[in-house]
C-alpha cells in the first residue's frame, strides 16, 4: 500500500477555473508590482510596509502553490501565515492610529523582527499535517473531486483510522485562526474607539474609510475560508460545487484585492505607482 510521500494524488473536479485563473493573473502581477516597489523605495522602509510585503509574499505563495503534498503543504501554511501577518498589520494600524506618538518607540526594528519571528510560527503548525499524511496508507481511488489538494479531501482517500488527522488538522490550525481573528477584532475596535473621539470631520472620514477597505478585505479573506474549512467537517449536504467554488475565493480573491486595497489606500504606494507607471509611458 502506497504511502502519501509515494503516490500522485489527482485533483477532480466538474468546475470551470478559467475565471479563477483570470483573477489569479492580476493577484501575481499586483504583489509583484507592491513587492518592486516596497524594495526599491527608500520611503517605503517602514513597519507597516514591511508587514505588508509579507503579506504580499504569502499572498503569491497562495495563489501559485505547487501539486500534492507541496501543494497541500505551502496552500494551508499560506493560510494560517495571511491570518497571522494581518493580526500584525492590525497593531501596526493600531498603535499608529490609537498612540502616534509613541509609534516608533513602540514598534521598533527589534519589535517587528520579533513580530515577524512570531508570525512564521505558522510552519510549526501547518508542517505536522505533512507527517500525519504520509504514514497513511492508500488503497482506493488517488483522485480527489477538489481543484487543489486540500487537507481533508486527500485524508478522506486513505483506508486507516484517519482520526488523529481531522483532530490535528481541524482544531489545531483553526485555533490559531479565530486567536488571529479575535486579537484583529479588538484592535479595530480600539481603533473605532479614538477614530470617533477626532475632533476632524475630515480625518474621521478619511480614517474610517480605509479602516473600512480594510476590513472588507480581512471578511474577504476569513468567510469563505470559514465556511470551507467548516462545510468539510460539518457540511456534508453542501453541494460539491458551490463548496469548491468557495474552497477557491480565499486562495484567489483576497490576494488580488490585497495590492488594490493597500495600494489605492495608502497615499505613500499610490504615488509610487503612479510615478512608477507615468514614467514607463514618457520613457
Amino acid at each position: 500500500m502506497p504511502s502519501a510521500s509515494a503516490m500522485i494524488i489527482f485533483n477532480l473536479s466538474s468546475y470551470n477555473p478559467g475565471p479563477f485563473i483570470l483573477v489569479g493573473i492580476p493577484a501575481v502581477v499586483g504583489n509583484c508590482i507592491l513587492l518592486y516597489l516596497i524594495v526599491v523605495e527608500h520611503t517605503l522602509h517602514e513597519s507597516m510596509f514591511f508587514f505588508l510585503s509579507l503579506l504580499a509574499m504569502t499572498d503569491l505563495t497562495l495563489s501559485t502553490a505547487g501539486v500534492c503534498l507541496t501543494q497541500m503543504f505551502f496552500l494551508h501554511y499560506s493560510f494560517v501565515l495571511d491570518s497571522a501577518i494581518l493580526m500584525a498589520m492590525a497593531f501596526d494600524r493600531y498603535v499608529a492610529i490609537c498612540s502616534p506618538l509613541r509609534y516608533t518607540t513602540i514598534l521598533t526594528p527589534k519589535t517587528i523582527i520579533k513580530i515577524a519571528v512570531d508570525i512564521f510560527r505558522s510552519f510549526c503548525i501547518i508542517l505536522p499535517d505533512v507527517f500525519l499524511l504520509t504514514r497513511l496508507p492508500f488503497c482506493r481511488t488517488r483522485i480527489t473531486p477538489h481543484i487543489y489538494c486540500e487537507h481533508t479531501d486527500v485524508v478522506w482517500l486513505a483506508c486507516a483510522d484517519i482520526s488523529i488527522n481531522i483532530w490535528y488538522g481541524f482544531c489545531v490550525p483553526i485555533m490559531m485562526v479565530i486567536s488571529d481573528v479575535i486579537l484583529i477584532a479588538v484592535s479595530y475596535a480600539l481603533i473605532l474607539c479614538a477614530v470617533f473621539r477626532l475632533p476632524s470631520q475630515d480625518a474621521l472620514q478619511k480614517v474610517l474609510g480605509t479602516c473600512g477597505s480594510y476590513v472588507c478585505v480581512i471578511l474577504t479573506f476569513y468567510t469563505p475560508a470559514f465556511f470551507s474549512i467548516l462545510a468539510h467537517h460539518f457540511g456534508h449536504n453542501v453541494s460539491r460545487t458551490f463548496h469548491i467554488m468557495f474552497a477557491n475565493l480565499y486562495i484567489v480573491i483576497p490576494p488580488a484585492l490585497n495590492p488594490m486595497v493597500y495600494g489605492v489606500k495608502t497615499k505613500q504606494i499610490r504615488d509610487k505607482v503612479i510615478l512608477l507607471f507615468s514614467t514607463k509611458g514618457t520613457g
